[in-house]
């Protein structure tokens, strides 16, 4: 008698990227005085508006070891803005050529230079967030690069997990295809006792499709679970 048929649960899909690198530049909690005040003048001045541009800086394919430098543009308008700090995240990332606390004068511009070094493989996003007295005071500018090996690839993983089958069973099989409904290829070199399976053999730029099965102690395999979809970028 065959093994009942499980289902898979949703689908973890990842490529790799390394979380929990990040700076401050000046003092985030810094008081900032409002934009044109001062005995005689406006009480409720108007606030200025602060915009960095691009809205996101785009580093492509960056070698792991070496690094590429990108140039934003910080402006004002409607008043002066005060920037006290600059919060960056993302492994990777720093800032270059400015210094904070910093005042933008309305109508002008400043440039900043936002650098990605890469230490590991895989796609790495980031931000950038300006704290100021501006209208938003916390203006954000994300990052997105990807790290590649040395030998010009970029490591992905696929991580499926799904629930236990409700009857015994020995393990489970994994099996992996490229085009929807089959046919799958089994990729699991031996029996997975565990619910969770990693697969590190994926490349770029690719769409999978996942199935698997139980087996049990007398080596009968179920048919495959419903089928799930991975896409590699």
């Amino acid at each position: 008698m065959k093994t009942p048929l499980y289902r898979l649960a949703p689908v973890l899909f990842l490529t790799i990227w390394m979380a929990g690198c990040a700076g401050t530049v000046g003092s985030p909690n810094a008081a900032v005085a409002p934009t044109g005040g001062g005995s005689g003048s406006n009480p409720n001045p108007q606030q200025g508006t602060l915009a960095v541009t691009p809205g996101t800086l785009s580093f492509g394919s960056v070698a792991v070891g070496a690094s590429k430098s990108l140039t934003a543009t910080l402006s004002a308008t409607n008043g002066d803005v005060q920037i006290s700090a600059a919060d960056w995240n993302g492994q990777g990332y720093t800032l270059s050529g400015v210094s904070f606390p910093l005042t933008v004068t309305s109508g002008k511009t400043v440039p900043l230079t936002v650098i990605f070094a890469p230490t590991t493989a895989g796609s790495t996003p980031g931000s950038v967030t300006y704290a100021s007295n501006a209208s938003d005071p916390s203006l954000k500018e994300s990052l997105t690069g990807t790290g590649t090996s040395s030998s010009g690839t970029t490591s992905h993983n696929v991580t499926l997990s799904w629930n236990a089958s409700s009857s015994p069973v020995s393990g489970y099989n994994v099996y992996r295809g490229t085009a929807s409904g089959g046919p799958y290829t089994k990729i699991n070199p031996s029996l997975e006792t565990a619910t969770v399976y990693t697969d590190s053999t994926v490349k770029g730029a690719t769409t999978y499709y996942y199935v698997a099965t139980s087996v049990d102690s007398s080596s009968d395999e179920s048919a495959f679970s419903n089928q799930t979809t991975a896409i590699v970028p």
